[in-house]
């Protein structure tokens, strides 16, 4: 069971990897009774990229409350909303660097200084590669402020068969972090 019934924000970046967001949010609709509230954001590259590597806007289906990424009058732009997760998936380089240096310039980087400033669960799933040493002191400074570093690097001992069970192993594992209890493979189980 998950550790607790929470509110979450998911913001999802403008990276490739789409496939990513949108398998996060199947999973979380597969589990509605170990969430409260869901808020999403997504960048305009976001939008993007999914369509261009999904071919649709299935993203307009979702039964979670989405917020223009300008739209500063969220509840997630306030500690006082209570919202105890944040996911950014997937998480540009970026919007990585914009996060670590406490640049509040749109939703998703608010949102994210305010689960760091209340010492709540801040996971990045980083998609690029190779990184920089640039990439490595940001993804440093997420990790001493409290934040969790994810990079969406699939795992291959359930033998994935399809793309969509490759990127679920990555999904899975980012709500295990999150507190979430997915149906999901477990070692040796």
């Amino acid at each position: 069971m998950p550790t607790n019934v929470q509110k979450i924000v998911l913001a999802i970046g403008g990276s490739s990897g789409a496939i990513y967001a949108k398998l996060l949010m199947d999973r979380l609709q597969q589990m509605p009774e170990q969430w409260a509230r869901v808020g999403v954001v997504m960048s305009g590259n976001a939008k993007f990229n999914w369509e261009y590597e999904l071919g649709n806007r299935d993203y307009e289906q979702y039964p979670f409350d989405f917020y223009d990424k300008n739209d500063f009058m969220a509840p997630f732009a306030s500690g006082s909303a209570r919202y105890g997760t944040m996911i950014v998936c997937p998480c540009s380089m970026g919007l990585l660097g914009r996060i670590a240096a406490g640049v509040s310039s749109d939703l998703s980087t608010r949102a994210a200084d305010v689960i760091l400033k209340e010492r709540r669960k801040l996971i990045l799933v980083l998609r690029e590669t190779p990184y920089s040493l640039i990439h490595i002191n940001n993804m440093k400074a997420v990790t001493e402020a409290g934040g969790i570093i994810c990079p969406a690097t699939p795992s291959y001992y359930s033998k994935p068969a399809t793309i969509e069970e490759l990127a679920l192993t990555v999904v899975d594992r980012v709500l295990d972090l999150a507190g979430f209890d997915p149906p999901t493979y477990r070692w040796n189980e």
